[in-house]
């Protein structure tokens, strides 16, 4: 991964924040794109190999001028999304329609704005990884309230085995990931708007087989190795690292 560019989604806090200075600790200049840009600042702050930029994933004009910007990329991690409570009738029409746009819509418009420079960048590296966040959740298996959160998520994998059959032959590698439940600020918020947050803690560990929660740390391997050129023979696949869940 040395002297890689790689482009991270949502890298401000969570598995983005750690992904973004797993990669710079292994020597690629990471570019870090967030909507928080004060979360952003105490990355590059932390890291001279970070670069910071404002994107809103939502914004098609500004993925197209961020790709321009910055060139062709030697890796991507689509990291940005959300995670929207409910069953299929609690969703309203304005909530399926903002999960789709930022889980999925977003990372359709990535890939579309920076692939044709991957595709040239491959011609002299032999491969360029995209990574697109995926789940446990609709992967394999289905959770309770989770209608919309996991229906994009599978579509994550739908949209990852597309990109990886259509330019494999271009040198491009395209695999998704598909975490358990992982202890970050954005579960943190989750448990604490809960009605009793202390046992809806205890509800995300219970069904962890493991017996406690992941942590970034689980998954920062997994990500560097799909980023990097130790992955150059896997694409379209979606790698599970959740503690046991859909054993």
């Amino acid at each position: 991964m040395k002297d890689k560019t790689i482009l991270i989604t949502a890298a401000g806090q969570g598995m983005g924040r750690a992904s973004a200075i797993a990669c710079a600790n292994l020597g690629a200049k990471v570019i870090a794109t967030d909507i928080n840009t004060d979360a952003l600042a105490t990355l590059s702050a932390q890291h001279p190999a970070i670069t910071t930029d404002y994107l809103d994933v939502r914004d098609g004009q500004a993925i197209i001028d961020i790709a321009a910007r910055v060139g062709p990329l030697d890796g991507l991690f689509n990291c940005a999304g959300m995670v929207h409570n409910g069953t299929i009738l609690e969703v309203s029409d304005e909530d399926w329609a903002l999960s789709i746009d930022v889980n999925i819509t977003s990372m359709m418009r990535m890939c579309r704005a920076f692939l044709p420079g991957m595709i040239e960048r491959a011609k002299t590296t032999g491969s360029v990884p995209i990574l697109n966040m995926a789940s446990m959740a609709s992967s394999i298996k289905g959770f309770p309230s989770r209608a919309v959160y996991g229906t994009t998520k599978a579509a994550v994998i739908g949209l990852t085995k597309s990109i990886a059959a259509d330019f494999v032959a271009q040198g491009i590698r395209c695999n998704a990931l598909c975490p358990g439940t992982v202890d970050t600020p954005s579960l943190r918020g989750r448990i604490n708007s809960a009605p009793d947050p202390v046992q809806a803690e205890k509800n995300f560990i219970a069904r962890q087989p493991m017996g406690r929660l992941a942590t970034v740390d689980d998954l920062t391997p997994m990500i560097t190795y799909l980023l990097s050129d130790a992955s150059s023979y896997v694409t379209g696949q979606a790698f599970l690292v959740d503690g046991g869940v859909t054993i």
